[in-house]
């Protein structure tokens, strides 16, 4: 798998990731239904359960129900008056009249301690009122009081969501699922399910989820957001082609998904079928509803063939979602990266300038604008929108992007001291050869040889390019560091013995030693070359 599918797909959890991420209480269960799955005979006796900690330990209700260190619990049903009590305090609370339906289940708990039915109506309550602390006690008496029941662990579950204990409610909800079968209505098991799956999303289990969302499926047979999830789980478990059928089938019964479209074309790169991913979009480009949804395919598709190295194709896909969109700034962008790609700066400039026009916050749009106007030597222009990009609140890499351009501008418009201060903050955030490499040159223009040198040498070690070796040896001659000039010196005309520069410094640095005879043959090296300043050293 390349590494571009891979972050295809990892994306595709986003919308994995939208569903049951507010999970909801449910209040399904009531007084007779609890009673008639309960023991109700024997003496009745307080039940010896804690707060829940974390899954697994005592304390645990998703643990301990049924434990052998929890006690037996006998239930109590519920007097014809407790019962009217209760669908009294069940009524104020489906009327939001939060601290009547308080106070009712609390008298009724303290009237019948040892029936879940006051448990779970009071755990709702508290939970409305944001005490958790409160709810998660009731729910956990209610856990223990009716340990076949799926509502238990459930809203456990949705408490421990909401307090951001996921693993917890990963199990919790898993024990729900277990025990809904065969007492839950087909909406209250999807509910159940969605939860687990959004849990299942957050840990990246896919292969889990995939499981729970083919539960789901069958519950609701016609949905299809969950076909479509269904198959995104697949596929991010590895099992892309096991997905295809499933894919194929949503787009038989919805031929304009452009999700669906974009997964099958995801799937069959993953498979290192690139050239069929692009037919499948080309496919289903047609098909789509408006220009915004074709130029997305279009999008999609000229990624595929620039990360195969087509990027000529690519540009003139992107190019055809600028037309089928005329306001989508991202594919105005992506033409222009493309284009510089292609070392077509001209056109480069041109479509970042559109990105700009329909997108005039978007931080990185302006810095790769002020980018390409700096390899078009338009320096003051390249330093304006670098600027700019810097008020858009960039993130750190567009920062240090925009803070190179500004640096490297200055530099060429003689602004040493601004071009050492956005350089060097540029380099604080993203080290690079080519960022030390215009510092060095920076502090070089200032007469700072020791700074110079220090840049340099970073650069020469982040990338040693001829260019960048053969200005640290300058560095490093100005410095009076001779013998460290002349070794890095000696390496580039050992590399390369036309370089008539390297050459030239070479003899100044042999001269600068008092090694004459040495200096004079390479300035003559140098001259024959074509150096200049090497022949005018031999007179």
């Amino acid at each position: 798998m390349t590494q571009y599918t891979r972050s295809v797909l990892l994306g595709l959890t986003l919308a994995l990731a939208s569903h049951g991420a507010a999970q909801t209480m449910i209040e399904t269960v009531g007084a007779a239904g609890i009673q008639n799955t309960l023991q109700s005979a024997g003496t009745p006796a307080i039940p010896q359960v804690n707060l829940p900690t974390a899954p697994g330990t005592a304390a645990d209700p998703a643990s301990s129900a049924g434990s052998a260190a929890t006690p037996a619990v006998t239930v109590t049903p519920l007097t014809p008056e407790q019962q009217t009590q209760l669908d009294a305090a069940q009524a104020a609370f489906q009327a939001r009249n939060y601290p009547q339906a308080r106070a009712a289940f609390e008298s009724l708990i303290t009237q019948n301690y040892t029936n879940p039915a006051p448990h779970f109506g009071l755990g709702l309550v508290l939970f409305a009122q944001n005490d958790d602390r409160g709810a998660t006690f009731e729910f956990t008496q209610f856990a223990a009081l009716a340990p076949t029941r799926f509502e238990g662990p459930y809203n456990l579950g949705v408490i421990a969501t909401r307090a951001g204990n996921h693993e917890q409610a990963l199990t919790l909800y898993g024990q729900a699922a277990t025990l809904m079968k065969d007492q839950a209505s087909p909406a209250a098991q999807q509910q159940v399910l969605e939860a687990l799956a959004s849990e299942q999303t957050r840990k990246a289990d896919f292969a889990a989820l995939t499981g729970t969302l083919a539960s789901i499926s069958a519950l609701d047979p016609q949905n299809l957001d969950v076909q479509y999830r269904l198959a995104q789980a697949r596929t991010l478990s590895g099992q892309g082609a096991a997905a295809l059928p499933g894919v194929y089938a949503l787009l038989a019964q919805a031929p304009a998904r452009v999700d669906a479209a974009l997964l099958l074309a995801d799937i069959y790169v993953a498979q290192g079928l690139p050239e069929r991913a692009t037919r499948e979009l080309d496919a289903a480009v047609p098909r789509a509803a408006n220009g915004s949804d074709r130029a997305t395919l279009l999008l999609r598709k000229a990624d595929i063939l620039a990360q195969s190295g087509d990027t000529r194709a690519a540009v003139f896909a992107a190019q055809d979602a600028t037309r089928e969109d005329g306001r989508n700034a991202v594919a105005f962008a992506r033409v222009g990266e493309l284009r510089a790609l292609r070392n077509d700066r001209p056109g480069a400039l041109s479509f970042y300038q559109n990105a700009v026009k329909l997108a005039p916050d978007n931080a990185a749009y302006r810095a790769a604008l002020a980018g390409v106007r700096l390899t078009l030597n338009q320096n003051a222009e390249a330093a304006r929108d670098a600027a700019l990009a810097l008020t858009l609140r960039p993130d750190e890499a567009t920062l240090a992007r925009a803070l190179f351009v500004q640096g490297v501008a200055a530099y060429r418009q003689g602004q040493y001291p601004q071009a050492i201060k956005a350089l060097t903050s540029s380099q604080t955030r993203a080290p690079s050869a080519d960022t030390s490499l215009w510092l060095g040159l920076s502090a070089y223009a200032q007469k700072d040889y020791a700074g110079a040198a220090a840049a340099l040498s970073e650069s020469v070690k982040l990338n040693p390019t001829p260019t960048a070796r053969q200005n640290l040896a300058s560095a490093l001659l100005a410095s009076a560091r001779y013998p460290e000039a002349e070794a890095i010196l000696r390496g580039l005309v050992s590399d390369d013995p036309k370089n008539a520069e390297a050459w030239y410094l070479l003899g100044l640095t042999q001269r600068a030693q008092t090694r004459e005879t040495d200096a004079r043959a390479s300035l003559k090296t140098a001259a024959a070359l074509g150096n200049a300043r090497a022949a005018g050293a031999l007179k």
